[in-house]
């Protein structure tokens, strides 16, 4: 049982890293959702849940947003500063 609290709490503390990540890159380019979505192929939906912890982005969304923003997966996962 304590793993799987271990592990739950781990995902929510990673979904709130990743939203937070994706709102200062997108704000400090002066993107809206709308832009930032129709640049690497999701909806604005998509963006505004992965901002408001609802959901989190797949790998492969990961990887678009690393190289949109000219970061590393990492640093979006909140890995590296």
């Amino acid at each position: 049982m304590n793993d799987y609290i271990h592990l739950k709490f781990s995902s929510i503390i990673l979904n709130m890293v990743i939203s937070q990540i994706i709102r200062e890159l997108r704000t400090e380019k002066h993107l809206t959702q709308e832009e930032l979505a129709k640049n690497i192929g999701v909806t604005s939906r998509a963006i505004s849940y992965w901002e408001n912890e609802i959901n989190e982005p797949k790998a492969s969304y990961i990887a678009k947003l690393a190289d949109y923003f000219d970061v590393t997966a990492d640093y979006l996962l909140g890995r590296e500063h």
